[in-house]
């Protein structure tokens, strides 16, 4: 996304970005986007194509395709109606034919594990060539043979005030915007609260390029939007939670241990929430060599709804 001097329009996109993605399974057209953002819906649509380099038709299809190849992931046992719905489909004949369509074969025919290698494998080859001090340098190796110890508890209700990154697996773009809300923080006495970096946005999904980190740190109810922070507000939930301390390759091992090893055995799903990296202390407080950290898988039974 551009870098853009009007950060009320930069607050406004995410508002609406933050609506479409908590509600894929509803109807989204364009009055009920623009009203999110505060936009009438003829300067909406423009700004958000302009800023998006997507209209916003082809965004909420994409995400919502997306979306479907993570429910397929790791909710194995869902129909492919239930999968339709759960992503705004209106029906699973509409949904397997934009699916086809994205992706070149059927829902039903669609090898979710061997997408997901080759998303990984490019991954790899693509970070291997930028500068990307914060999120997955290098991807490690399967490894089954690391155990890790899972807390599940109750988190309430989270206020939240960030800072949207786009590209954040290029340069210093997340240490740099967490630095800003740093300074954002400290100057309302917020900065020792907890800090949160998190997104929506599954790499092994979505391209590199398409997806965006929050940092983010938790704030009281009546906190406002400014500048450059946006705010908003996570529901109650129930968390699988991991203690990090070491590198991003120790987090990355428990990430996928925790997908890969844990969930499947668990009896839980994935909610539709982000996966969270719940700072012990402030963001980057020990360098980009060494993370300490609570990660942390928001989960649902697997019995419940997609």
């Amino acid at each position: 996304m551009p870098n853009l001097a009007n950060f009320d329009y930069v607050d406004r996109l995410n508002r609406s970005i933050d609506y479409v993605t908590q509600n894929l399974d509803k109807p989204l057209n364009l009055e009920a986007v623009a009203a999110a953002a505060c936009f009438s819906p003829y300067h909406f649509h423009r700004i958000f194509r302009e800023l998006m380099g997507e209209t916003l038709g082809s965004f909420i299809k994409r995400v919502r395709l997306e979306r479907s190849v993570y429910l397929l992931s790791h909710r194995k046992r869902s129909s492919l109606t239930a999968i339709a719905h759960a992503c705004g489909f209106s029906s699973s004949s509409d949904f397997a034919r934009a699916f086809r369509t994205h992706y070149g074969v059927a829902p039903s025919r669609f090898d979710v594990d061997q997408f997901r290698q080759g998303r990984s494998d490019a991954m790899r080859a693509t970070l291997a060539t930028l500068d990307a001090p914060h999120r997955l340098v290098s991807a490690p190796a399967e490894n089954t043979l690391n155990t890790f110890a899972v807390n599940l508890r109750d988190v309430p209700e989270r206020h939240v005030a960030y800072i949207r990154v786009h590209r954040p697996y290029e340069g210093d773009h997340v240490p740099q915007a967490a630095a800003r809300l740093v300074t954002w923080a400290d100057a309302r006495g917020f900065a020792d609260g907890q800090w949160l970096g998190y997104q929506w946005d599954d790499p092994e999904i979505v391209a590199l390029d398409q997806c965006r980190y929050d940092i983010g740190i938790e704030v009281p109810p009546a906190t406002r939007a400014e500048g450059e922070v946006s705010t908003t507000v996570f529901p109650a939930c129930m968390v699988a939670e991991i203690e990090i301390k070491g590198g991003i390759d120790l987090e990355l091992r428990a990430l996928q241990w925790l997908y890969r090893e844990w969930l499947p055995n668990s009896g839980y799903a994935p909610a539709h929430q982000p996966m969270f990296e719940a700072f012990n202390g402030r963001p980057f407080a020990h360098g980009l060599e060494h993370f300490e950290l609570r990660a942390q898988l928001v989960i649902t039974d697997e019995s419940t709804p997609v």
